[in-house]
């Protein structure tokens, strides 16, 4: 049996072009999610080898979503498919499991190759991501500690999306008076006081595109 791919973009093409690339190359797509929620929930179900996940999307993002499914299904693999080659993306995507990162602009050519060396437990990185960036990830002994826990900072980044408290509580299955807990408790860790802020915050920290 040929490996089985899991992917999340929140662009429809571009899971439809993946997926022909894939296809072509005889791996099995058993599943496709919009957003890293889904992708989560998806995983639960299908149980695939290797999860393909953009860095940038909706509701949970690529890096929560990768951290979620190596609490959920230890033995999965995970690759990010982005645009993003800054310092600070590509160690936070070490630090949280991932196995492969290939930059969008590559995939076409490196992507099935990212694969190959992933399902056999290798690590992948784009050439064109620095070995200054991966010299300064390995160099550092401990990671950064991130102040939210990842359901605040899941909160952080619908708030960043503009999304009402109504909308959170809804996406998360949780009652609003929870997820105003949620935002009041991470604005108070960050000493932020305004949603214009919160949204600031999130930009500057990957969590929401500009």
């Amino acid at each position: 049996m040929g490996i089985r791919v899991l992917l999340a973009d929140d662009h429809a093409v571009v899971r439809h072009g993946l997926r022909a690339l894939l296809e072509k190359e005889g791996y099995l797509v058993v599943a496709e999610a919009a957003d890293g929620q889904e992708a989560v929930r998806l995983a639960a179900q299908v149980h695939p080898d290797i999860a393909i996940l953009d860095i940038s999307m909706p509701v949970l993002n690529g890096l929560d979503g990768a951290r979620e499914l190596r609490k959920s299904i230890p033995s999965l693999k995970t690759i990010l498919l982005t645009r993003h080659d800054e310092p600070q993306y590509v160690t936070e995507a070490l630090r949280s499991g991932v196995k492969g990162y290939v930059l969008k602009s590559q995939a076409a050519t490196e992507l099935v190759q990212a694969i190959e060396q992933v399902g056999r437990g290798a690590m992948y990185l784009s050439p064109n991501i620095s070995r200054a960036v991966v010299e300064a990830y390995l160099s550092k002994t401990a990671p950064a500690t991130d102040p939210l826990t990842p359901r605040e900072r899941q909160v952080l980044q619908m708030v960043g999306e503009g999304k009402s408290t109504k909308d959170v509580a809804r996406l998360l299955g949780i009652s609003v008076k929870t997820a105003e807990s949620h935002r009041a408790r991470l604005m108070r860790k960050l000493d932020i006081h305004e949603t214009a802020s919160l949204v600031r915050y999130a930009i500057r920290h990957g969590l929401v595109q500009p």
